[in-house]
């Protein structure tokens, strides 16, 4: 055997034995489903995790994680979308071998598609300009997603071409002249011109949402306050004995939530050693130890700030502003661009976008508030049903099931904690210290801080 051969054997012998282990229990708790992941530590490996849980449309409840030497312990109390445990055998085990052998390189299927990034000043009829010019220029839209936020919009946007099928990327005067009108479209008419950035790529791994939380970030839009809604509850503390940070948030729980925040301390270069996540009613508080990626905990005060500040946008971005319209119908060439004229013609804005295609079916959910960000009137409402389409396109509730419905099942296992509260950004009981104090006392961990 030749040494090159010698070697790769190695390596997959080091991936097997460093490859997560899984356990999924249903009988720790009557309503929730334990999913346990013991694994290797390795840069981005929670992030990984959770981000395979929330494709799943997994609602993640409760966690505990935590990181002994060089071994991760994460456990997340999950639920399907309808608030019930997880009961189908075939579905657990999936999630089984999806988190054991895929080793997280997960692709999201966008091979043979054209990527197209987008980044912004948001305006009312935006998308539907965007959407317009890819129908001119015969490109179909199959999957897409945009986020606002504090007046900017980053969207992701996956296309082919309108004849052939195929990828844009034999024709670069074609490239150059989408790459040009879809920048004259998001140039803005303030101080943040120049901050117009469009994107081409081809093919992708991409994970869409990761995605756009980088994009938003990119364009620091964490730095402009334009909403008038109430922050989420942010607090960085220093733990200078132990050499963390704590981080601290209170916000309403909402589905992906624990996404968000793991997605931007990944990001930002912080390292989670030790988390607790619980939710009391329709609050989600969450705690993290950290450390930046050098070793060191935050050292300055416009680094705390500058960490607050992303943790509240990364909360803001995905929370649900106005009327969620749903259309499911027959998918053809120019339906977006008709449907979002239409939107515009009324007079609203779309806050959040998520379009998705499949074997020729058209699924896409709109997030509208009139234009001045506020909720829209029935009437008019009413008349775009009439226009798109009454039986395709439905008006649903933003979640199938509500937090508060979510949390009377949970009290029937469990007393309701009425100390672990967060206010004015100061925690009152440390949920992750009795966490860590607890998973030593049962002896699964060595130590704990």
């Amino acid at each position: 055997m030749e040494l090159s051969d010698c070697s790769n054997e190695y390596e997959k012998l080091v991936v097997r034995m460093n490859m997560p282990r899984v356990v999924i229990d249903n009988g720790v708790c009557p309503n929730l489903t334990v999913v346990k992941i013991d694994s290797a530590r390795s840069p981005g490996i929670l992030l990984e995790s959770v981000q395979l849980l929330t494709d799943m449309n997994l609602w993640i409840r409760k966690a505990y994680i935590s990181s002994d030497g060089r071994w991760n312990m994460d456990v997340f109390h999950v639920c399907d979308l309808n608030g019930n445990k997880l009961t189908d055998e075939n579905l657990i085990r999936y999630i089984e071998k999806s988190i054991e052998t895929s080793h997280y390189n997960k692709s999201e299927g966008y091979t043979g598609l054209t990527a197209l990034e987008l980044t912004g000043t948001d305006r009312v009829g935006l998308l539907s300009e965007v959407f317009a010019v890819l129908a001119d220029l015969q490109c179909d839209v199959v999957e897409a997603k945009a986020w606002t936020h504090n007046g900017r919009i980053a969207s992701m946007i996956y296309v082919k071409d309108g004849n052939s099928g195929t990828p844009i990327d034999g024709d670069s005067d074609r490239v150059q002249r989408i790459e040009g009108q879809l920048r004259n479209l998001l140039k803005a008419d303030d101080g943040y011109q120049n901050d117009t950035r469009t994107c081409v790529s081809y093919g992708g791994n991409t994970h869409m949402e990761r995605r756009l939380h980088q994009r938003m970030f990119m364009d620091r839009d964490y730095e402009r306050k334009f909403d008038s809604e109430i922050s989420p509850i942010v607090s960085v503390q220093n733990l200078p004995k132990r050499g963390y940070s704590v981080v601290n948030l209170q916000c309403k729980d909402r589905l992906k939530l624990l996404f968000d925040v793991v997605c931007t301390l990944t990001d930002m270069a912080y390292i989670v050693f030790h988390a607790a996540i619980r939710t009391v009613g329709e609050t989600a508080f969450l705690e993290f130890y950290v450390r930046h990626s050098d070793g060191n905990p935050v050292s300055t005060e416009p680094e705390r700030q500058r960490l607050i500040q992303c943790l509240q946008a990364a909360i803001e971005r995905r929370t649900i502003k106005g009327v969620r319209l749903e259309l499911c119908t027959a998918d053809r060439p120019g339906l977006l661009s008709e449907v979002t004229r239409i939107l515009r013609e009324n007079g609203l804005n779309i806050a959040r976008a998520e379009i998705s295609t499949e074997e020729g079916v058209a699924r896409n959910v709109f997030y509208v508030t009139d234009a001045n960000g506020s909720l829209v009137d029935p009437e008019i409402i009413k008349s775009i049903r009439e226009k798109i389409g009454i039986d395709d396109l439905n008006i649903k509730e933003t979640f199938p099931i509500s937090c508060r419905e979510a949390v009377e099942k949970e009290q029937h296992q469990e007393p309701q904690d009425q100390q672990g509260r967060i206010g004015g950004g100061t925690v009152l009981v440390s949920l992750g210290s009795l966490v860590m104090r607890n998973l030593y006392q049962l002896g699964l961990i060595k130590s704990y801080f």
